[in-house]
């Protein structure tokens, strides 16, 4: 009894069993390519607006602690406003004014002056949504 040969193994005959060639793996790197930058311009994007949602989440709690200094001193204004005096109105009793950063790392400066406050950069009111009352580096609607 003669046994063949597979036959990638017969002289003359072409193989069936093929790999990959060049085309379809550079095809394949590509295609994973696109998607991880997608997924890292997503991360991008969602670290930005989770900066943007802390640095709201702490102006709307000075803006508490504004409304419950002038609740208890009706008699005083905007422009009384110290940071020893609003420090015991924050929620969760900090210690300290909040600070935030910027999109681009450089620290803001916390106007508590002004009802409702807002973070400064070099004077500036800071903004990056171009929105004042989006619930984004603001206050928002409240």
């Amino acid at each position: 009894m003669k046994l063949n040969s597979p036959p990638f193994l017969q002289k003359g005959s072409r193989s069936r069993c093929r790999g990959l060639s060049i085309i379809e793996i550079t095809l394949v790197i590509g295609l994973m390519l696109a998607l991880a930058s997608m997924v890292t311009y997503s991360v991008t994007s969602m670290t930005d607006w989770k900066k943007g949602r802390s640095a709201a989440e702490k102006l709307k709690g000075v803006y508490v602690a504004q409304k419950s200094y002038l609740a208890d001193h009706p008699t005083k204004t905007a422009t009384d406003f110290t940071s020893s005096k609003l420090i015991p109105y924050l929620p969760g009793q900090s210690g300290a004014m909040p600070t935030s950063e910027s999109l681009d790392g450089d620290t803001l400066t916390l106007d508590f002056m002004t009802m409702p406050p807002t973070f400064q950069l070099n004077g500036d009111t800071y903004d990056p949504s171009g929105k004042f009352q989006d619930g984004l580096w603001d206050v928002g609607k409240m």
